[in-house]
This record gives structure tokens, sequence and C-alpha cells, in this order.
């Protein structure tokens, strides 16, 4: 493990199963592998949007649904190594501005899904700062699970687009896995919206 990532406390199931408690009509977008598995673990709900085989995409999914319900609170729980696949997506989501949307890092510093490479963010990269000087409204570290408390709160505000690097620690749960089937998992979701299946 690296010396960056050695001071990473939070675990990430709590960390998910708090943020997602009593959540109402949240939606949630997840980035592949483990922040499905920690949502998924959390509690399957009709309006999870689980990304497979998309690495890099979950921001803009994300994106894309708060600008099609800005009504709603949208959430996007990734990892920092899914995220740093498609890292152009935060200057993009900046100029967008959708003031219903969240992200959430979970930050262990490490490709999980790979072998645990240190990423960029365990050598220092500190991804909510490349958030800030992309223009998002508010952006922190989060170190201790109350700061998940607050959290939670601003998921449900619209002060300006969001994100939160929540540090973790590098450690791999076992899998919990959500729903395989693109087509259902759409569909679902659609059905969570009042829309009809396509």
């Amino acid at each position: 493990m690296d010396q960056v990532s050695a001071t990473h406390t939070l675990c990430r199931r709590e960390v998910v199963r708090t943020l997602l408690a009593d959540r109402q009509d949240l939606l949630v977008v997840t980035g592949l592998g483990s922040a499905s598995y920690d949502v998924m673990a959390a509690g399957d709900d009709h309006g999870n949007y689980y990304l497979w085989a998309a690495m890099g995409s979950a921001i803009t999914v994300g994106l894309g649904l708060a600008k099609a319900q800005p009504e709603k609170s949208v959430v996007v729980v990734t990892g920092d190594g899914e995220l740093l696949m498609g890292l152009g997506a935060l200057a993009t989501v900046a100029l967008q501005r959708p003031a219903n949307l969240t992200v959430v890092v979970l930050d262990n510093g490490h490709f999980g899904e790979t072998g645990m490479q240190v990423s960029h963010a365990g050598f220092g990269l500190k991804l909510d700062q490349v958030a800030q000087s992309c223009g998002f409204a508010w952006t922190t570290e989060i170190r201790e699970i109350t700061g998940i408390h607050d959290l939670r709160e601003r998921m449900g505000t619209r002060e300006g687009v969001k994100l939160a690097t929540v540090k973790i620690k590098a450690e791999n749960p076992p899998r919990v896995l959500p729903p395989r089937d693109g087509h259902y998992i759409k569909n679902r979701f659609r059905a969570a919206l009042g829309l009809q299946p396509i």
C-alpha cells in the first residue's frame, strides 16, 4: 500500500450505507465495479442505475440524467480509478452546472478492478481540487464518517453541482453483484421515473 492511501480509514460499505440511508426518491448512478457492489450491498433500488462495461462514463451518465430530471436529486457514486478514465467529464459538468447533481468519489488510491495498482489519487492527486478548479460550486474531501452526514444534507439542495472525495481504506470486500442485464436495468429505472420501457 502506498503512503498516501495508508492514512485512509473509512470503510467503503459503511460510507455508502450511510450515504444512501433513507434515500427516498434519490436517483443513483454507479461507476462500474466496486462502486456498484457497494451500492447494491446498501440495498437494491429501482432508482439505481448500475453501469457495466462503461469505464469512465458514470459522471457523464449522471450529468445527462440530472439535466433530464431537474426536479430529482442525482448522485453518482464512483471510484477514483473510474473517474480518472473520464477526467474531462468534470469540466463538462462544471460548464453545464446541474444544481441537482452530486458526485461522490470513493477514493482508495488504487485501481481496484485491475489488481489494486496505485492510482493517480494514490500518488497525491486531489480530485476534489481538480473539480474545484473546473468550477464546481462545492467540493470537499471527507475523512470522517460525520462528513457523510453533511454530504447527505447537501445532496438534496439545489446550490450548484457538488463533488466529495471520500478517503476509504484500500480493501476488497466480497462482491454483492447487482443485476447484469442492461435492458432490465434500463427499463426498471425508466419505470421508477414513470416512463414507458423501450
